[in-house]
């Protein structure tokens, strides 16, 4: 067999392994912090979240509708969405990653079977994921998708996310992200959390007084290890919480307390990731990425991931 067909083999051998292995391992992403915009526009612009030096990851939400073939329907408030293709692209350039979610409160989005996912996944693909594509935001395209699942049915978000991991590929890792409530297992994304396919799971530790710090620091402490102790391997855990009282009915935990009391009990955690701080409306206005961000990653610094693109590499 001459040396050409050997190359062209191997890397046949190569994507399929790494369709079949790889699209479901877990990011090794050091720590970071992550936040939502979207929804307000006295939050400011995509660009000046990024600008900020605040985040390593932002959620563009919401995909409200979707699903069950309905017409999709994307809700950024007041935003202007023409302004995005720069703006997400500006913030790729400074090594932030930048996620299109979808679900969010009152939004219509329910899959109705196994093959409903797919083509979910394909339209999501097609037009906010794939290099080259003129998809909604014209050449700018999302690092990956959030699940901020608030639906009506809890089925076939598993075979909704496993059919977005398989488009991973040595061109272009899709970053999956899942925004479960503190109870476990979270009623909507258990079974797709269990696939092993999300990258980052951003648990809400706030409008859920069992689990979040309304009811203590032992309760807050017991659902983060339930979760630390139950994710697959490979996936990074983020402490969710509220920028502000305001923000939510309870979990709101001031800088200082998590700063002092609370971070440096789950950054021991293997696969502690960050904290997920919601939304950027309320951190512009609360100023708390700014007072907790030195103390959020192990080596206290304000980032722990360098800011600059870097290719995803497949390891085959």
């Amino acid at each position: 067999m001459g040396k050409k067909n050997i190359v062209i083999i191997s890397i046949l051998i190569a994507s399929s392994l790494f369709s079949s292995s790889e699209a479901c391992n877990g990011a090794s992403e050091d720590c970071g912090v992550s936040t939502y915009w979207g929804q307000n526009h006295e939050e400011g612009s995509l660009l000046a979240a990024c600008e900020s030096g605040l985040y390593e990851y932002v959620n563009v939400g919401f995909l409200t509708t979707f699903g069950c073939y309905h017409n999709p329907v994307i809700n950024l408030d007041d935003h202007d969405a023409s302004s995005l293709v720069a703006d997400i692209k500006a913030c790729q350039d400074k090594g932030i990653k930048v996620l299109l979610s979808i679900g969010g409160a009152g939004g219509n989005d329910t899959i109705c079977s196994p093959e409903n996912a797919k083509e979910v996944a394909d339209y999501l693909w097609e037009n906010y994921l794939a290099p080259g594509n003129a998809g909604v935001l014209g050449d700018a395209t999302f690092d990956g998708i959030d699940f901020y699942v608030e639906a009506l049915s809890n089925l076939y978000w598993d075979d909704l996310v496993k059919a977005l991991a398989a488009y991973s590929s040595a061109e272009k890792k899709v970053y999956l992200s899942a925004a479960p409530q503190c109870p476990y297992p979270d009623y909507y994304l258990d079974a797709a959390i269990k696939t092993g396919c999300f990258d980052y799971i951003s648990v809400h530790f706030f409008d859920n007084a069992p689990c979040d710090y309304s009811g203590g620091i032992d309760s807050l402490l017991a659902s983060w290890n339930k979760w630390s102790s139950s994710l697959p391997e490979g996936n990074k855990l983020f402490l969710g919480l509220p920028a502000s009282r305001e923000d939510a009915s309870s979990g709101y935990i001031e800088p200082e307390e998590l700063t002092t009391k609370v971070l440096p009990l789950i950054k021991s955690s293997p696969n502690y990731g960050g904290v997920m701080v919601f939304d950027r409306l309320f951190d512009v206005r609360a100023n708390y990425t700014a007072k907790i961000k030195p103390a959020v990653c192990d080596d206290g610094t304000a980032l722990h991931r360098r800011r600059q693109k870097r290719p995803f590499i497949s390891m085959v």
